[in-house]
C-alpha cells in the first residue's frame, strides 16, 4: 500500500507541473485582458500609457515561461502571490472559500453513495419489479440532466413556489452572524441538486453488481445452506456488489468538481466556484493556477483512495500491481 502511494505521489509532481503550465498557455491565449479587467471601467477610458504602465506594474508584459516560472517557484516556497482580480493574496482567497466548497461536495457526496447504495440493492432484490424499473428510468433521466437546470428547477420549486427553503446564500438576508442553523438550512437545496447528478451513478453500479453478485455460486450455495435472504443480500451479495463502487468514487471525482462549481454558482454559495470564474475571465494567472492545481491534486487523490478502498476489500487484488 505504502509502496503504491509512493509511487503515485512521485508521478503527481510531473501532472501539476504540467497542469499549472497548461493553465498559463491556455491564459496567455486568452481574449481577456487581464490590465482592462484588473481597471474596471476606468480601463476604457485610461490613456494607453498608464495601461502600459499598468501591465508592467502587474507583469503581464513579460514571456509566458517567465511568469510561469516565477509562480511556480514562489509557490513551491508557500507564497501562492496574490490575486488582481480579488485584491488579495491567493491563500488567503482559497483559505476563505475552499472549506464551504468541501463541505458541500462531502454532504452531497456522502448524500448520493448512501442514497445510490439502498436504491440498487432493493431494485437488485426484485429485478425487473416495479421499484426497479421506476428507479432505473429515473437514473437515466437524471444522468442526462445538467446540475444547473436541475438547481433552477430546485429553486423555483422549493423556494418560489413552495416557500420551504432558501434560495441561495450561506445565511439569511436579514442576518448579520454565521449560525449553525442558517447554513445546514442553505445547504440543503445545493447539496440536494448535487447529489441528485451524482446519484445515478451509483445506483446503477450498485443495482449491476449486486444482480451479477446474487447469480454467482457463492451468493447460490449461501441460499443453499438455508441462510436468510437478509443476510444473503447484505453479506454476501452486496459486498461483491460494492466493488465496482470503490473505482467509481476516483472517476467520478472530476464531474463532482465540476457538479460543484455549477450548483455553488446557481445557489450563490460562497465556495470556490466565484473565485475561478472570475480568475478565469480576468485572466488571474496566480489565483487560475492555484485553483487548477487544487482541483486537479483533488482527482489524483480521489483516483489513489478509488484504489486502495478496492484492494483493501478484495484480496486478490494487489497493491503492487
Amino acid at each position: 500500500m505504502a509502496r503504491m502511494a509512493g509511487r503515485r505521489a512521485l508521478l503527481a509532481g510531473p501532472v501539476l507541473l504540467a497542469v499549472t503550465f497548461g493553465v498559463f498557455a491556455a491564459a496567455d491565449l486568452s481574449p481577456f485582458d487581464p490590465v482592462k479587467a484588473y481597471a474596471g471601467t476606468a480601463g476604457l477610458t485610461a490613456p494607453q500609457a498608464e495601461l502600459d504602465r499598468l501591465r508592467a506594474n502587474l507583469g503581464a508584459d513579460r514571456p509566458l515561461v517567465e511568469r510561469w516560472w516565477d509562480w511556480l517557484t514562489s509557490a513551491l516556497g508557500g507564497d501562492l502571490g496574490t490575486s488582481a482580480s480579488l485584491r488579495q493574496p491567493v491563500a488567503d482567497a482559497i483559505a476563505e472559500r475552499v472549506g464551504w466548497s468541501a463541505l458541500l461536495a462531502a454532504t452531497a457526496f456522502a448524500a448520493a453513495l448512501l442514497a445510490g447504495t439502498a436504491l440498487g440493492v432493493l431494485a437488485a432484490r426484485r429485478r425487473g419489479g416495479l421499484l426497479d424499473r421506476a428507479a432505473t428510468g429515473l437514473a437515466y433521466t437524471l444522468q442526462a440532466a445538467p446540475a444547473f437546470w436541475l438547481g433552477l428547477l430546485a429553486v423555483w420549486l422549493f423556494s418560489v413556489r413552495w416557500g420551504v427553503l432558501p434560495s441561495g446564500g450561506l445565511t439569511d438576508a436579514d442576518s448579520d452572524t454565521v449560525t449553525a442553523g442558517q447554513v445546514a438550512r442553505h445547504l440543503v437545496l445545493p447539496a440536494l441538486v448535487l447529489a441528485l447528478s451524482q446519484l445515478p451513478w451509483f445506483y446503477l453500479y450498485v443495482r449491476q453488481g449486486v444482480c451479477d453478485a446474487l447469480a454467482e455460486e457463492p451468493v447460490r450455495g449461501a441460499r443453499a445452506r438455508g441462510l436468510g435472504e437478509r443476510r444473503v443480500l447484505l453479506g454476501h451479495a452486496l459486498r461483491s456488489g460494492l466493488l465496482p463502487v470503490l473505482t467509481l468514487i476516483g472517476s467520478r471525482m472530476p464531474e463532482l468538481i465540476t457538479g460543484a462549481l455549477l450548483v455553488e454558482t446557481v445557489f450563490s454559495w460562497p465556495g470556490i466556484a466565484a473565485a475561478t470564474v472570475q480568475a478565469a475571465t480576468s485572466v488571474d494567472f496566480p489565483l487560475l493556477a492555484a485553483l487548477t492545481v487544487l482541483a486537479t491534486a483533488a482527482v489524483l487523490a480521489g483516483n489513489l483512495l478509488a484504489d486502495l478502498l478496492h484492494g483493501l476489500a478484495d484480496p486478490r487484488v494487489g497493491f503492487d500491481g
